[in-house]
């Protein structure tokens, strides 16, 4: 191939036996066996086993080098003995004869190891980041995401999609989540801010006369750092169509994450046709517009159970009579578990904040009844009706939960969820998506208790547009939409509002005036009057694909060179302070109060 290498460390095989080569990579392991030394030589493709006799002048050379070191071997293939083989390794059936090494770039003491998947903390993962991604696992989920955007890109082009690249130093918008700001010095005082999304970009595209565009983009938000969310930057498959109706949007990505999660994963995907959820029923049956369809346990409202009288759990009881809510989740044939199941699961409430989960197991004597700690405050026809209600049987239990709406949603999701893990209900070999669909346009915000948008205010909303109840803003639903798979939301869309007197109208009840409208949103909203086509689409996140079909828990694992949990890069020492005569040169002074602390 060149003077570095005749082949790289997966390439040899028997046919090569009796050969000549030279290969190059870093030292990954070595085990001495006193006459014999054996290395593992790694480069970007595999492993090969190399072997020097220590009456090679090069042993004692070896002998010393340290991990990692990047030497070039030369040497003669053989083929190694059936009791020696790796039949893991695709080299594994030979192994080299070192006659001479070049020693290419020589390693010090690591800091961590690449050898192994030892579990080290993060910020030394992050640090020596370059170290990190030579581990097995890591390198194989960053070429897993190199050829998930490849095989994205080549679909989307067969789709009859275009990309395009929209820029980067854009507007600063009022929706969202915080931007990240630069200064301009042409333009002194005043700001460019990175894109939370192509969003508006997107759709003039489709106002300039395109009809399906696409892009791998680069986003930018100041948010904080979560699991499934990087702290500054992602990528999401941006994708705009024109002349479309939601259905149309559903079946290109559909059809895409069929075939890309087929392709990329062994596991199975529980159904070619996306089920559709309305958001009033995902956060009734789940508690979450984020469901894990995998997860066979449904929560159900029992809110009129406790307006019997002869239910006598009275804390319940008043907390219904002022307003507040009751729900369930039913799990079946628990009857058998030992209290300390459901003392353990009452306990982990309580961490989460909640005042704990009650509960009780539906058991048949003499009658029907309840057992355990709350089961004697409730009649054998309140059982009865509460076992109609949740299709439950005898043998199932009942955890309980009431207050107001946002509180018992956000513990019996949590709940749900822990109790189908501590019953090892979620099968770990399957890719359950659906749609949640049907949002509200609007919702009340807890703290300031105004009207604000719920998803994304660009959206046009459902029904007669000659007859929408602007009155009752509450009350109207978007044609807004999220795809989920497993518990984790890929992304967000919605058909988009193209009528300007419409949209002045819509940001008008959040409380936007034209004249804002206007200044925030000049480029969009004045397109818009030179006509504008019906368009709609969405954005899946690259980042949170590759971390389901690498069956990741964290972003961290899927992304080449991430911040951590405070936005800092800790192997580039980003962010970092800048020279003054920089600061100067735009126009901007440093006035950071120091306080004691």
């Amino acid at each position: 191939m060149n003077k570095y290498r005749t082949h790289n460390c997966s390439e040899l095989s028997e046919n090569h036996s009796g050969q000549s080569v030279s290969l190059s990579g870093w030292l990954h392991r070595k085990r001495d066996h006193g006459n014999l030394l054996f290395i593992d030589l790694r480069d970007h493709y595999g492993l090969t086993q190399c072997v020097i006799e220590n009456d090679n002048k090069f042993f004692s050379v070896l002998e010393k080098l340290r991990p990692e070191s990047v030497i070039k071997v030369e040497g003669k293939v053989s083929k190694r003995d059936t009791e020696t083989q790796n039949l893991d390794l695709s080299t594994g059936k030979i192994e080299v004869n070192i006659t001479s090494i070049e020693i290419i770039s020589e390693a010090k003491d690591l800091p961590m190891p690449v050898f192994g998947e030892q579990n080290y903390p993060e910020d030394i993962r992050l640090q020596y980041r370059f170290l990190d991604l030579r581990r097995e696992e890591m390198h194989r989920n960053i070429i897993l995401r190199s050829n998930v955007i490849s095989f994205i890109r080549s679909e989307m082009l067969n789709l009859g999609f275009l990309e395009y690249q929209t820029p980067i130093l854009t507007s600063s918008s009022p929706e969202g989540a915080r931007d990240f700001l630069v200064p301009s010095r042409l333009n002194p005082g005043k700001f460019y801010a990175l894109p939370q999304a192509p969003q508006q970009f997107k759709q003039l595209i489709m106002v300039s006369g395109f009809d399906k565009y696409f892009q791998i983009a680069p986003c930018f938000r100041d948010e904080d750092a979560r699991a499934d969310r990087s702290p500054g930057e992602f990528y999401q498959l941006d994708i705009e169509m024109s002349f479309v109706e939601q259905e149309d949007v559903f079946n290109v990505l559909e059809n895409l994450m069929i075939k890309l999660f087929k392709k990329f994963s062994n596991k199975k995907i529980l159904n070619d046709k996306f089920p559709k959820i309305p958001f009033e029923d995902a956060m009734l049956k789940y508690g979450t517009d984020k469901p894990d369809l995998r997860n066979p346990l449904i929560i159900h409202d029992i809110t009129k159970i406790f307006e019997r009288d002869d239910v006598k759990f009275d804390i319940f009881k008043k907390l219904v009579k002022s307003g507040s809510i009751a729900r369930c989740v039913i799990t079946q044939n628990t009857k058998d578990k030992p209290r300390s199941f459901f003392d353990n699961i009452d306990k982990w409430a309580k961490e989460q904040g909640a005042s704990g989960l009650a509960y009780f197991t539906i058991e048949k004597n003499d009658k029907i009844s309840g057992k355990g700690p709350i089961g004697k405050f409730f009649s054998e026809d309140s059982i009865k009706e509460i076992m109609n209600v949740c299709k439950a049987d005898i043998g199932d239990s009942i955890f309980l939960a009431c207050g107001n709406k946002s509180y018992v949603e956000n513990i019996l999701s949590l709940a749900r969820n822990k109790i189908a893990e501590d019953l090892d209900l979620i099968s770990k070999n399957e890719f359950a998506f659906c749609w949640i669909v049907d949002y509200p346009m609007y919702e009340l915000d807890n703290q300031t208790k105004k009207i604000k948008f719920s998803h994304n205010p660009f959206s046009m909303p459902q029904g007669d547009l000659n007859n929408i109840d602007f009155k009752n803003p509450l009350s109207i639903k978007a044609f807004q939409y999220d795809i989920v798979c497993n518990g984790v939301e890929l992304s967000s869309g919605a058909i988009r509002n193209h009528l300007p007197e419409l949209m002045y109208k819509l940001f008008l009840i959040a409380g936007y005036s034209k004249k804002q409208v206007d200044e925030k949103f000049s480029g969009m909203i004045n397109a818009f009057n030179y006509g504008a086509p019906p368009h709609g689409g969405i954005a899946p996140g690259i980042d949170r694909i590759i971390m389901l079909l690498a069956g990741e828990k964290n972003i961290r694992e899927v992304t080449l060179f991430p911040m951590n949990q405070n936005a800092q890069d800790l192997m580039m020492k980003a962010p970092s302070e800048v020279d003054s005569k920089q600061l100067k040169e735009i126009g901007i002074k440093i006035d950071i109060k120091k306080t004691n602390s």
